[in-house]
């Protein structure tokens, strides 16, 4: 899938801020990100736009299990922090975050 357009460091720093609130709505855990995991996340996107994901497992495979994420959903990594990532993707029909300019 391809990624939109690229977010500006005062969006990124937006959604930082309402990531901060957010739980985490998918867990990466011992069976690691399957398809269906990676429909789930997708989903969970189209639904709310901004997500919090919990990534179980060591730092080397937490940055496959992100890199993956944002390749397969086109979403947009914004914060990471420990085992927890968070992933915006804007809506293409009906956007739920107004974002501030560039």
């Amino acid at each position: 899938m391809r990624m939109s357009k690229s977010l500006s460091k005062n969006q990124l720093k937006y959604l930082r801020g309402l990531c901060h609130h957010l739980q985490p709505v998918v867990t990466v855990a011992d069976k690691g990100l399957s398809d269906n995991v990676v429909q789930a996340i997708h989903e969970t996107l189209a639904d709310h736009e901004l997500i919090k994901v919990k990534l179980r497992a060591e730092r080397d495979q937490r940055a496959v299990f992100i890199s993956k994420i944002e390749n397969e959903t086109g979403a947009h990594l914004v914060q990471k922090i420990g085992q927890v990532a968070c992933f915006y993707l804007q809506h293409p029909e009906e956007p739920k975050l107004a974002l501030p300019s560039g």
